[in-house]
């Protein structure tokens, strides 16, 4: 199975990075694993321009950044795995602008939806904040489940790491967190 791992923080050593690494070397050992850093790339936001709709079998778009060769590496994995450090309730910028562009993978002709890309992939979201669950990383759940829902997505689950310091106080937090996403693979295959 090819998974695809899309690290949202702009700290390429932090919580969210230090917990996805746990999963990718578990899931390594049986999967081919490939992680983009979005801040190695230029993602600008979507426009609403709707030129993307012109072909049904491709993501497309006017703009010349990116976006549609992330879209391209999403749509050739049998998973995706959206990670983020939570931002204001919701994603960082970076990985927003990104799932802004997920917009072109869902094909509209006429007020009908003539074409989802993503239609059956799986996905899941890792989420790491520094305070709990309970008013503060429940939108963003929220957020992911609308999208997918809308993307034609099937949703692996949504690992939410509460109460995060420095990524060396993560201990038995990530460990426990890497190995439930591990095990959720594993029963999904």
């Amino acid at each position: 199975m090819k998974i695809l791992t899309i690290l949202g923080s702009p700290r390429r050593k932090g919580n969210t990075a230090a917990v996805l690494a746990r999963f990718e070397r578990l899931a390594a050992a049986e999967h081919s694993v490939e992680r983009i850093n979005i801040t190695d790339y230029e993602v600008r936001g979507c426009l609403g321009c709707d030129s993307c709709f012109k072909n049904l079998e491709e993501p497309g778009c006017k703009q010349k950044d990116d976006g549609v060769a992330l879209l391209e590496r999403i749509l050739a994995a049998d998973v995706v795995i959206y990670a983020s450090p939570l931002y204001c309730w919701s994603y960082s910028a970076q990985l927003k602008a990104l799932l802004d562009r997920h917009y072109c993978l869902v094909k509209w002709q006429e007020g009908q939806k003539a074409a989802a890309l993503m239609q059956g992939k799986t996905a899941a979201l890792l989420v790491t904040c520094g305070d709990a669950v309970e008013n503060n990383a429940d939108t963003i759940q929220i957020e992911f489940e609308r999208e997918m829902e809308y993307l034609g997505c099937r949703v692996l689950g949504k690992y939410i790491v509460p109460h995060c310091t420095l990524p060396k106080a993560l201990g038995e937090k990530a460990a426990r967190t890497a190995q439930e996403m591990f095990a959720d693979l594993q029963a999904m295959s």
